[in-house]
């Protein structure tokens, strides 16, 4: 089985101060532990690295580099993908919805992703069941 990771469920396993943090940390540790297949996208990549970057500095960026990254499949996102999402995020005509989420979306139904960690109630609204 595999699982998808949200930017908000990494930036809450990675910054201990965040309100979700022990139990997001709790759920992705479960997640290793059953050696689940651990999925995101280079989109989600980049927006983790950006936030960390922007609210904690390059330290916390290097920690996710070198400490979590390595245990993700990351899927590069492809032109196919990207368009696949933008029409997403048309036809869903919210402004609360981004991108990345709706290519995360196509990205999960592609492989027939059920699970996401993740803290942002777009995922459960799309019909995905969070983790933790």
């Amino acid at each position: 089985m595999s699982a998808f990771l949200d930017t908000s469920g990494l930036y809450a396993a990675l910054v201990r101060n965040e309100p979700a943090h022990d139990r997001v940390a709790q759920g992705l540790t479960k997640l290793w532990e059953d050696g689940r297949t651990l999925w995101a996208t280079s989109y989600v990549v980049l927006e983790t690295v950006a936030l960390l970057q922007r609210r904690l500095g390059l330290s916390a960026v290097q920690d996710f580099a070198e400490r979590l990254a390595p245990t993700i499949s990351v899927v590069w996102v492809s032109e196919a993908l990207h368009q696949r999402g933008l029409r997403r995020l048309f036809r869903e005509n919210r402004r609360n919805l981004s991108l990345v989420d709706c290519v995360s979306f196509e990205f999960m139904e592609s492989l027939g992703l059920r699970e996401a960690l993740a803290l942002d109630q777009q995922f459960a609204e799309a019909g995905y069941r969070l983790i933790p």
